[in-house]
């Protein structure tokens, strides 16, 4: 990001102050260890980010590829050559570096990677550095974090920690530093990071929209200024920009005397054990963000509060115990440990929320609707106690050669125009020769190097390196391929008999939590009175569709084949996106339908929409929740036309639902 393109002032800004104050904790401190921003679209994430880089002074650089700091002990090799030789490097005053990390970047872009150009007419093998050396001592900044790829969140978060980015690659080994602010910034609604990933962000921070609006209306003044004369309004707040960056240099200095007392250090430790925090990450993050809040207010020893100002920044994130429990944070509770005295703490917390699950299994009945007080009225069902599943392993699946989505089930490799994954080999290119972008260098070379004498003898006058088409490589690539799971589930009346909505609700929530640990997209079609309904349109948030699941009435007519039919429609407009998901239909249901699609018989209705299911190859299993001496069977009979297993609703015990889906995955290539 240059200088002159323009940027809305960071103290412009209405509202939005913890988010503002994480950024400059870590400007004061980049040490800390970054921020993660979480919250919904429109309330200025991005904007404050790109904002704020431009309010940070300036940094004193050499002329190396990675602008290393003049009196850093942390350099690369070209800096502490010149420091063994003697030499006095070429220093310039610089602006921080602000690098924006794409969510579809590959690998080879985000660590580096061999010079095409040096090794084609030199022949040599010279590094060239990526996105992680040109974000040293600087801010690199990922956008929908939560949407990033796997492996490479963690390429990121360790050379965040260390501060240094390994390199061994295509025959190159190389060290060099990476220090840089790592800020992140997501929509809940896209889905979660998982915790483990959460707690190697040191801060985050929950924004949402300005309540009042005074606020809101004073945001729209603001912005329209800034859209219609961008140099003006920047030179207006110029003043206000440059106090700031004062009062972040006066920080940085202060901060070396800045003390921080035995009785701040005990407080922070017994908040964390309080509070049940993991690992003693979030004590050292409570403890350089207390230190910067001190800093920042040009006070040289820390405060209590600036303890509980710090621990509302470190903690929020790692409360979270399980994959459905609420990020939240008990500012109360903190209150309280603030108040009391260390000897008082001998009680036990108090138990978390579990996410919103009741103990017992009976349903709360709601109002009936104008016009059906003849019918049972509709009844919310808590859900059954969720159980583990053992690993769901699907065939190997096809490469994706368009946009392949991450997720940790099924393991594909990929050619041609496969970019996204880990290179993990080579092969000779199928049809065309592959393009540059996707050529496995090392693998080329290798092959080229036997033939470089009688080349050289044929072609005296040409580049130092002669390859041949015979010579091209590329690369394999291996990821973990992402599934959409759509369940679809029957909500009438009749499965309030005995409470079978429970056992139902109970084994959908276990298969969202292997959905969750595998990063999968998950669906909820509900089927009741007249018609379906898409309760969770594909999404990578289980967080959702859990939350949707437990409050999911029961109650109606059974609709059954509008339910299949709003599946199929959901999938392929998912397939249509471009994005290969390997779509698994969970059909839950007794097979009882009473509600026409085409104005004939309801099971026949349901049986041509199965049809339509089965011939465009998506799996599906079906799970019989007819009970009672009468069993009419029909779901079996609808599974058959699916050409789905079906299991019985004595079934669902622990152990049986995810065997049956591993079963059924079994039976299945790649659609």
């Amino acid at each position: 990001m240059t200088r002159d393109r323009p940027v809305f002032p960071f103290t412009a800004l209405v509202g939005q102050d913890l988010m503002k104050k994480a950024l400059i904790l870590n400007a004061i401190n980049h040490r800390i260890g970054g921020v993660l921003i979480r919250g919904h679209k429109g309330t200025a994430k991005s904007t404050a980010v790109r904002a704020f880089a431009r309010i940070l002074p300036d940094i004193s650089a050499t002329d190396c590829p990675y602008a290393c700091d003049p009196d850093g002990a942390l350099v690369c090799d070209v800096c502490l050559t010149r420091r063994q030789e003697g030499q006095v490097p070429k220093v310039r005053r610089r602006p921080v570096p602000f690098v924006d990390l794409p969510v579809g970047a590959t690998e080879d872009r985000v660590v580096g990677s061999i010079n095409l150009e040096a090794a084609i007419k030199a022949g040599e093998r010279v590094f060239d550095p990526g996105l992680l050396a040109a974000a040293n001592r600087g801010i690199l900044y990922v956008d929908e974090v939560n949407l990033l790829a796997d492996h490479l969140v963690d390429v990121l978060l360790d050379a965040a920690a260390m501060g240094q980015n390994y390199v061994e690659r295509e025959g190159v080994s190389v060290v060099h530093p990476a220090q840089f602010l790592l800020v992140g910034t997501m929509n809940p609604e896209e889905g979660e990071l998982r915790p483990q990933l959460l707690d190697r962000f040191a801060l985050a921070v929950d924004v949402a929209g300005l309540p009042r609006p005074p606020d809101r209306a004073e945001v729209v003044r603001r912005r329209i200024a800034f859209e219609a004369d961008p140099a003006g309004f920047a030179a207006r707040w110029q003043e206000e920009e440059e106090r700031e960056r004062q009062r972040i240099l006066a920080a940085q200095a202060l901060l070396p005397a800045v003390e921080v007392g035995e009785d701040e250090l005990d407080l922070i430790t017994r908040i964390c054990c309080a509070f049940e925090v993991d690992g003693l990450r979030g004590d050292i993050v409570m403890y350089k963000t207390a230190q910067a809040l001190a800093a920042y207010a040009g006070r040289r020893r820390v405060a209590a509060e600036d303890v509980r100002e710090a621990a509302q920044l470190a903690l929020q994130h790692r409360r979270r115990r399980q994959p459905f429990d609420p990020p939240e944070f008990d500012r109360q509770r903190l209150d309280d440990l603030l108040q009391r005295q260390p000897s008082e703490e001998g009680a036990q917390p108090r138990p978390a929320d579990a996410g919103g699950a009741s103990s017992g299994v009976g349903g709360s009945p709601t109002r009936p609707h104008p016009g059906t007080e003849g019918t049972p009225p509709d009844q919310v069902f808590a859900a059954g106690t969720p159980f583990p599943v053992r690993p769901l392993t699907p065939p190997p699946g096809r490469p994706s050669l368009s946009l392949m989505p991450s997720g940790h089930r099924s393991r594909v490799k990929g050619t041609g125009g496969q970019r996204a994954g880990r290179y993990v080999g080579s092969c000779l290119p199928v049809g065309a020769l592959p393009t540059v972008g996707n050529l496995a260098l090392d693998a080329t070379l290798r092959a080229a190097a036997p033939w470089q004498v009688p080349r050289r003898v044929a072609q005296p006058d040409g580049p130092a390196l002669l390859v041949r088409p015979s010579d091209i490589r590329e690369k394999v690539r291996e990821t973990r391929a992402g599934n959409l799971v759509l369940f679809v589930v029957d909500a009438s009346g009749s499965m309030a008999a005995r409470q079978r909505m429970v056992a139902v609700k109970g084994a959908v929530l276990s298969l969202l939590l292997d959905a969750y640990q595998k990063r999968d997209r998950v669906g909820l079609i509900a089927f009741r009175g007249e018609a379906a309904s898409l309760v969770v349109p594909p999404t990578n948030s289980v967080e959702l569709a859990e939350r949707r699941l437990r409050i999911l009435p029961t109650g109606g007519r059974t609709p059954l084949a509008h339910g299949l039919a709003l599946a199929l429609e959901t999938i392929e407009r998912c397939r249509a996106t471009g994005w290969e998901w390997r779509p698994w239909l969970v059909l839950i249901s007794d097979g009882r339908p009473n509600v026409p699609l085409y104005g004939t018989d309801p099971l026949v209705d349901a049986f041509r929409v199965a049809e339509h299911v089965r011939t465009r190859g998506i799996q599906t299993l079906a799970i019989d929740t007819e009970i009672g001496p009468i069993r009419l069977g029909r779901l079996r009979q609808l599974a058959e036309q699916l050409g789905a297993s079906c299991l019985r609703l004595e079934e669902l015990a622990a152990g049986h639902v995810e065997m049956a889906v591993r079963r059924e995955i079994g039976r299945f290539g790649t659609p």
